[in-house]
């Protein structure tokens, strides 16, 4: 929005000064983006008479003009045609600065000295076009400065609003705000309006169909107008705000539309069919072509504005090219409304078009504006286009709106913003903007302010938005500067979130990357995992309103997504994979409206062991660089006493290649390599194998490091035994029976070979185990240490018939 220093103090008295206004606005919530000094720097632009006008001596198109300043005569060299002998001109003197940093200098021109230049309103910023010279009005004094001559020095301000202040979209609403600043009131302009015998209703009439869309509009005819330029003082004032004057009619409804920030439009009264207007929504389809000259088509949401024989006007945007205001026009139908603001903005976005009158109503004009809005353009209209204007007003409001009140309480105010101002001084401050305030009292005996908010304040909705409006009027420079006080408090991280962080590290420290998959799919995957139709995870949670029938459900297992993932990678040959996904899966409960979830990590592994390099051998992954893992993770979680099971384990897991990982009973997940039918179903073409993890069982296993051990000081013993054993004994009963055997000083046992072949009889199998002994006392004995390792012995061959070979 562009307000002039002179137009505000028109309306109201204040006295300060350009800078000062500008940083008093911002502080009030009006933010100036710019401050331009009109005239600033052209003083040595002045008033001057041309004594005489000659042709140039050498040149066809140039006059040799004689230019009295005043105290002396120059003689200047001019290209323009529409001068002569006694016109006052614009003369800018040798040394003169103007727009587009253009130095006057003296010059010669086809051998004529030329002492200045004699200026267009182009060349003085005042127009964007000129035809010629500028020529001044009669009785201006010689030598002065032009701008201050024409009362054209000012100052302009560019203020950028934000949309919810429609309220300032006006001089008179930027007006408003000073006159608050100032505590002085603010005089609106008087409209001096004398009105013909006949009355408007006996030649005009207006029907309003649809009065949500339009809830108020108001006409008045004005005959006998005569189309033409309009005077200097509206075209300076329009070309300060950036418009550019078309003529005395049109340029009537933007000054209005700029002063009361209300838009009016201008039909010609003659081009309207039977002299009616009818508001109403357009058909569907429905083509028209609009002021710009462009073919518009419209939709049954777009409101109209129509005569008898169809549209005439987009409503509150743009006028039509069949009802435009031309030179040969004698009679104005001038239109003030208000229409519904979200209708309007419908339809701008819609066909593109931003006007500085859409721009209006779009935000909410004021309803209440309509009828003064309206007088003041008929005024104009009569002071100078010599129109005559129709006795009364066509004024439809079916459905008035009410104003919107609010309850104010003091002490939220203060608590709000830190402030002690008393009741009085709260109700001062909103009176001085025009909101109309009555102290009542409420059942508790606490005083508080009820506020009747006028209609052209429609962003004030809610308490809050009037304790908004306190804090800027009282001035937002005396709101104390306070730091927020504050305690530190340290939580400690709960133990679930804490072991998904660290899982996500150990799963990136070993190699993995992770990947987040949607948590919805389709049903049909299910069936791609072997699960059997019994299987609880089949019992599935499905959207009401799916994207697509692939992500129908939500998932109960990780185990499909993963497997996707892979194909997708393997499909950009992308083959040494280390994938993992640590999300919950969702599981239906009886009765209850949300599913309940659980925590899953699923990680896949698949390609080469170590990176293609010439320093690595080509091996690929196998079972045990899954198991690897999970006792690596496991471990790292203080998980350690775990065993595995081979009857255990999954229907998409190869039989005989996969096991559950148990640990104290539990059943913490499983591992193992991908079913081939599965991996047949995904269309893969290589080993993959699967981790697949209980996180919150897990968690609950998890032991915290339980600090560090002494050294032994003394030395250790180990002992190699060979155990022929039954095929069908896992190794880990084995170690089981070492480990429960209560054996002391057993310090480590690893199980380092298994032999099948040549002397070892059918059905069984050789397993070598290393078994290290040391005290933390004393230096074992060799005796000592046959003792423990001949019991540790006799339990192997007692639990599960093991000799020694």
């Amino acid at each position: 929005m562009i307000v002039t220093h002179s137009w505000l103090k028109e309306f109201v008295d204040f006295d300060f000064d350009a800078d000062e206004l500008a940083h008093r606005l911002t502080m009030a919530g009006l933010e100036v983006d710019a401050v331009d000094k009109l005239g600033e720097g052209f003083d040595s632009v002045i008033v001057a008479r041309l004594r005489s006008v000659s042709p140039h001596p050498d040149a066809d198109r140039l006059t040799v003009c004689e230019v009295d300043k005043g105290t002396d005569t120059v003689q200047v060299v001019c290209g323009a045609k529409n001068h002569k002998q006694g016109d006052l001109v614009a003369l800018a003197q040798v040394g003169s600065g103007l727009p587009g940093d253009f130095k006057i200098k003296k010059s010669k021109i086809r051998g004529q000295v030329s002492m200045g230049m004699l200026c267009s309103e182009k060349e003085l910023g005042l127009a964007e076009d000129s035809a010629g010279i500028m020529i001044l009005p009669e009785n201006l004094p010689l030598g002065q400065p032009v701008f201050q001559a024409l009362g054209l020095k000012d100052v302009r301000y560019e203020i950028g609003l934000t949309p919810n202040r429609p309220d300032c979209l006006s001089v008179v609403g930027v007006a408003r705000e000073i006159a608050a600043m100032v505590g002085r009131e603010m005089h609106l302009p008087v409209n001096n309006l004398p009105e013909d015998v006949a009355e408007i209703a006996d030649q005009a009439s207006v029907l309003v169909e649809d009065p949500d869309y339009c809830p108020r509009y108001a006409a008045r005819l004005v005959r006998s107008v005569k189309i033409g330029p309009s005077p200097s003082w509206l075209v300076r004032r329009l070309e300060a705000l950036g418009m550019r004057s078309i003529n005395n009619v049109v340029d009537v409804t933007n000054y209005v539309m700029m002063e009361l920030g209300h838009p009016l439009h201008a039909f010609d009264f003659n081009e309207l069919r039977e002299g009616r207007i009818i508001v109403k929504r357009a058909r569907e389809g429905q083509s028209f072509t609009t002021l710009d000259s462009q073919s518009r088509d419209l939709k049954s949401s777009d409101l109209v504005i129509c005569d008898a024989g169809g549209p005439v006007a987009l409503a509150g945007i743009m006028g039509g090219e069949n009802s435009e205001v031309q030179e040969s026009t004698t009679d104005i139908l001038l239109e003030c409304a208000y229409f519904q603001p979200t209708a309007i903005r419908r339809t701008s976005k819609r066909l593109g078009i931003h006007t500085e009158s859409s721009h209006r109503f779009e935000r909410g004009a004021d309803v209440n504006m309509v009828p003064r809005a309206l007088d003041r353009a008929a005024a104009l209209l009569h002071e100078i286009a010599s129109g005559k204007v129709a006795k009364g007003r066509i004024d439809i409001y079916p459905k008035k709106i009410r104003q919107r009140r609010i309850q104010l309480s003091l002490r939220r105010t203060n608590d709000l913003l830190g402030l002690d101002l008393d009741l009085l001084e709260v109700q001062r401050l909103l009176r001085s903007i025009e909101l109309d305030t009555k102290i009542v009292s409420e059942r508790s005996g606490v005083e508080s302010l009820a506020v009747a908010v006028p209609t052209f304040r429609p962003d004030l909705e809610r308490e809050v938005d009037l304790i908004e409006d306190v804090a800027r009027l009282n001035g937002y420079d005396r709101i104390a500067t306070t730091m927020p006080a504050g305690r530190m408090v340290c939580h400690r991280t709960p133990v679930r979130r804490r072991t998904q962080r660290e899982l996500r590290n150990a799963m990136a420290a070993a190699g993995f990357s992770e990947i987040i998959n949607y948590s919805f799919n389709s049903p049909d995957v299910l069936d791609k995992i072997l699960l059997d139709p019994k299987d609880e995870r089949r019992r599935q949670v499905r959207l009401l309103n799916p994207l697509s029938e692939d992500q129908a459900v939500m998932r109960t297992t990780l185990v499909p997504s993963l497997l996707e993932t892979v194909v997708k990678n393997l499909a950009y040959r992308s083959g040494d994979l280390r994938l993992f996904e640590l999300r919950p899966t969702f599981h239906p409960l009886a009765g209850e409206e949300l599913p309940e979830e659980k925590l899953r990590l699923c990680a896949a592994l698949c390609g080469r062991r170590h990176p293609l390099s010439w320093s690595q051998s080509n091996e690929q992954v196998d079972f045990y660089d899954i198991k690897g893992v999970v006792e690596e993770v496991c471990g790292h979680f203080g998980v350690s006493s775990m065993s595995w099971d081979s009857a255990g384990s999954e229907p998409y897991l190869h039989p005989g290649k996969s096991c559950a990982i148990i640990s104290d009973g539990a059943a913490l997940g499983v591992l193992g390599e991908v079913h081939p039918t599965v991996l047949a179903n995904f269309e893969i073409d290589r080993p993959v194998f699967l981790l697949d993890l209980n996180v919150d069982t897990l968690v609950s296993k998890r032991r915290d490091f339980d600090g560090f051990k002494p050294l032994s000081r003394f030395p250790d013993v180990y002992r190699d035994s060979a155990l022929l054993v039954d095929e069908n004994v896992p190794a880990q009963t084995i170690l089981d029976v070492i480990e429960h055997g209560k054996a002391r000083d057993v310090e480590e046992v690893i199980l380092f070979d298994i032999y099948r072949g040549a002397n070892i009889p059918e059905g069984k199998k050789s397993v070598a185990v290393r078994i290290r002994y040391r005290s933390a006392e004393k230096t074992l004995t060799d005796a000592e240490i046959s003792k423990i390792h001949e019991k540790i012995l006799a339990s192997l061959k007692k639990q599960i018939g093991a000799e020694i070979r």
